[in-house]
């Protein structure tokens, strides 16, 4: 019979949903894609592919993760085969300009955000940016290459400087700088195309907010305050106007597992500013509210690998 496949890049956060899958007893199998070929003129084998492939995958030594992950999504669509968050997502995953691009054509908010290509072209663009601003790179992950300035200066001086960080497709985003009254920014999970839980994440000790217990480290260049409240902390009951549009974007966009991240300013009005397809979960978040994202996502993959099983048995008797 067929199996589950997971595709990534990162063997710590896959951990989880190994546990998860191991709990359910489900047949899978990992393809870890670094490196390796593909065969063209063969079929690949019957199962649940679920793309984990992450945009920040360079940062860990895995170059060409994401676009041997491409190549694969295409050969798996080619026959056919059950894709859990396909090649449309794999596109959105790697480009901060696609995914504006896409949310915008839902009617979701986005932040005012400017694409250049070259260092005068940063600052020429950043002129047209009440202060603060930020950067990010494009195609960054976990919220690595954020960068908080107010002025002009302050940026030209980053981007004339040995330590100017030069995005991995050369293109950079300035952005308006949404300030939360509270410093918080609201994550919404979302498994198999429906809404799981929110998550506050409390950003006063930076822009890094992957919710794995493998990203928990901190930013230099953004303010830090003291806060009692955990930094990750699921919102029990939570509602917004805003899940309706985002559950349409993700159908509309082939993702079946992912989050969206949105920002509220002080006037309530709500910005969405990332997508991920990679999501991870905060182990100790979910232990305090009694949830499991893993869980849930493994539940759904073997919910996909019955339904597929019982479409070939059904082909099979038909035939």
């Amino acid at each position: 019979m067929s199996q589950i496949y997971i595709i990534h890049e990162n063997d710590d956060w896959t951990a989880p949903l190994r546990v998860e899958l191991n709990r359910r007893e489900l047949p899978f199998q990992e393809w870890f894609l670094d490196r390796g070929t593909i065969d063209l003129s063969s079929a690949p084998p019957h199962g649940v592919f679920y793309n984990r492939m992450s945009a920040s995958s360079h940062t860990r030594g895995h170059r060409f993760a994401a676009e041997h992950t491409a190549a694969v999504l295409a050969w798996l669509e080619r026959h056919d085969r059950v894709v859990v968050n396909d090649s449309r997502a794999m596109q959105l995953e790697v480009s901060k300009v696609a995914q504006y691009a896409a949310l915008g054509s839902y009617g979701i908010r986005t932040p005012k955000t400017i694409a250049a290509i070259g260092r005068e072209e940063i600052l020429e663009a950043a002129r047209g940016f009440d202060r603060p601003f930020i950067t990010k790179h494009n195609r960054g992950g976990k919220g690595l290459g954020v960068r908080l300035f107010k002025s002009l200066e302050a940026l030209r001086s980053y981007v004339e400087s040995d330590a100017f960080e030069e995005p991995l497709d050369g293109i950079t985003l300035i952005q308006k700088y949404i300030e939360a009254p509270d410093a918080s920014i609201t994550r919404c999970e979302f498994v198999g195309g429906k809404f799981l839980y929110a998550v506050r994440v409390d950003t006063s000790q930076g822009f890094e907010l992957c919710p794995a217990d493998e990203c928990q480290t901190g930013d230099e260049f953004c303010p830090t305050t003291v806060s009692e409240r955990p930094r990750f902390e699921i919102l029990r009951g939570f509602h917004h106007d805003l899940l309706g549009p985002f559950a349409e974007f993700l159908a509309g966009n082939g993702m079946k597992i992912a989050a969206i991240e949105f920002i509220e300013d002080r006037d309530g009005i709500a910005y969405a500013y990332d997508v991920n397809v990679n999501t991870n979960y905060n182990a100790d978040a979910e232990s305090r509210a009694g949830l499991s994202g893993m869980g849930a996502v493994a539940s759904y993959l073997g919910a996909e690998l019955l339904r597929l099983n019982e479409k070939v048995l059904e082909a099979v008797c038909a035939s």
